[in-house]
């Protein structure tokens, strides 16, 4: 077997991480190994370090449901001692079913990554880490290998070229209007007390991290009674959050688990794909994943629910799982979603349908780059709704402090139209200009503003690498409309997602990069660049409409690894 010459890893956080894991479990040693973090640590990223969490911030995931690294997480925390999360380790013990606190979780992340660098040495790689080390650009000329350029001026050769700089939070705004931030990270940027409402938009688990930071800033959680209440401090008497959210609903709570749906092993294969593709006119359906990898793993666990819901099309199935929460308020749906986690946790007991969806979302990542570009909108706007509500997976100790600060009449939930709109105020923070259910237009000032709606797709102009765009080896991401009049009609209507390519052929453009099922990267012609993969999930999001964390970055450096390894034997 034939050695790579050369791996550039951009980013060092946790897709680099489970990279290095498979490049050891296939055997895909390169010669020289080449790490660039922008940051002094690697493993943790943003997610697990200071840049995207303090102390009062916890993963969404239990030490039981992480992928399987070099050591435990029960035996890393039993080596070592940790005063600063005495919830969390009682007596040098933890509770495998509790979620951690995210630092916490970033040390661990960190130590496999060195131990496996180790493992990865013992193997006769040259391993050269460069932290504190952000990459500026990637060229690839007629050598057929990458230039890595720095931001101090250094330029590194490499054959084969893995992107996993991981989340990005571009700045808009913030630091040019006061009181305006465009993400709640890092949570150290606030430092003082807000003595006045504070606006929030979204309500995903990027805005219970703003809340959870600020809520500490202006008071204390205590418990009384057996329960959580909030204090407010003397100073922030005037203290308040305002939720905005386009369809007020708030994220899903973590219930009982009977097993991590996140593996390969029951998904579509590539030779699946390819070979339903071909008996379908080029394409594969949305309503057969759905039946597939939903209606039919759910039949097992549930046959009473299946029954209920396995004549409905997928429309129909979100509006019956949406109509309840769209006739209660949302809080009190949170605080009946609560008991109903709590028992399923008790109990041992799954939620079925909660379950099932969470696994299917992860399902549809891989044949979803063959769907159709009717069915790729379908799934934006009927399943990825609920899906992104349901696999929020939001720890019971956020919950707690969420209701705390409702309970004590300091944070709303209002709903907006799709019209809404932020702009800066010009003298500090924004205004929210917004419709509200009754029709009512509201313009409505805030000192403090938190853009909160979660990680976003980064397009093609804004991807940071400039060579790789200039020169042709990445291009967006398309699909390809099955019905030629739907296309034509809506290129017609000068819809800019819409693409025209002759004699008649048209495509949607969906966010972020093209890549393949490899995670290799697509130029504008349709090739693949065997040497370049993209696994930075705000680069491809278009095509990977949903993803999960850690188990993501597993799967995905699975793949990555054993395309290597294919292309060396």
């Amino acid at each position: 077997m034939e050695n790579i010459d050369s791996i550039a890893l951009i980013g060092g956080g946790p897709a680099a991480l489970f990279v290095v894991k498979h490049l050891l479990s296939e055997k895909a040693y390169p010669n020289t190994l080449y790490i660039f973090e922008k940051t002094s640590r690697l493993g943790a990223g943003m997610p697990y370090s200071s840049y995207g969490a303090g102390f009062e911030h916890v993963a969404n995931v239990s030490a039981n449901e992480l992928p399987e690294l070099p050591e435990h997480f029960s035996s890393y925390i039993h080596r070592h001692h940790f005063k600063d999360y005495p919830e969390f380790i009682v007596n040098g013990t933890i509770n495998e079913y509790q979620v951690v606190p995210r630092l916490l979780l970033g040390n661990y992340l960190e130590e496999q990554f060195n131990i496996l660098l180790r493992e990865i040495r013992k193997a006769g790689v040259s391993v050269k880490v460069c932290t504190e080390t952000m990459v500026t650009d990637i060229s690839k000329k007629h050598d057929q290998h990458f230039t890595i350029i720095t931001h101090d001026g250094n330029t590194y050769k490499a054959s084969k070229t893995i992107v996993c700089t991981g989340h990005q939070w571009p700045k808009i705004y913030e630091e040019r209007a006061k009181g305006w931030y465009d993400s709640p990270y890092p949570p150290s940027k606030f430092t003082a007390a807000t003595n006045y409402p504070v606006a929030v938009r979204g309500t995903s688990l990027t805005a219970v991290d703003a809340v959870k930071t600020l809520a500490r800033l202006n008071g204390t959680f205590v418990e009384k009674d057996n329960q959580l209440q909030f204090d407010l401090h003397d100073t922030s008497r005037n203290f308040s959050l305002t939720l905005f959210s386009k369809r007020s609903f708030l994220p899903a709570l973590r219930f009982h688990s009977e097993g991590s749906p996140y593996s390969e092993g029951w998904i579509m294969s590539s030779d699946e794909i390819y070979e339903y593709k071909n008996s379908h006119n080029g394409f594969v359906d949305l309503d057969y994943v759905f039946d597939l990898n939903f209606k039919q793993p759910l039949k097992k666990k549930n046959e009473k629910f299946y029954q209920e819901i396995k004549d409905l099309s997928i429309e129909q199935f979100v509006e019956k799982m949406l109509q309840i929460r769209e006739e209660l308020d949302s809080f009190e749906l949170f605080k009946a979603e609560y008991y109903e986690a709590e028992k399923s946790i008790e109990r041992h007991q799954t939620i079925a349908w909660k379950e099932t969806l969470s696994a299917f979302s992860y399902a549809v990542n891989y044949p979803a780059k063959h769907f159709s570009a009717e069915d790729m909108m379908r799934l934006h706007k009927t399943l990825l709704p609920l899906i992104s509500v349901i696999i929020s997976s939001l720890p019971q100790s956020s919950y707690k402090e969420l209701i705390a600060l409702y309970n004590a009449g300091l944070i709303q939930l209002v709903s907006v139209d799709d019209e809404s709109h932020i702009e800066p105020h010009t003298e500090e923070g924004a205004i929210y200009h917004y419709t509200d259910p009754t029709g009512t237009k509201k313009s409505e000032h805030y000192r403090l503003y938190i853009d909160a709606i979660g990680q976003q797709p980064v397009q093609f102009n804004d991807v940071p690498f400039d060579s790789l765009k200039n020169d042709g080896y990445i291009s967006s991401g398309y699909l390809k409309f099955r019905d030629i009049e739907k296309g034509q009609s809506l290129f017609q209507q000068n819809d800019q997602h819409i693409l025209k390519i002759e004699p008649n052929h048209y495509y949607l453009r969906v966010d972020g990069l093209n890549i393949n099922d490899h995670f290799q990267a697509v130029d504008y012609y349709g090739k693949a660049d065997e040497d370049l993969f993209i696994m930075a999930v705000p680069l491809i999001a278009g095509l990977n409409p949903d993803y999960s964390g850690l188990d993501f970055c597993d799967t995905a450096g699975k793949r990555v690894a054993e395309t290597l390894n294919r292309k060396i034997v």
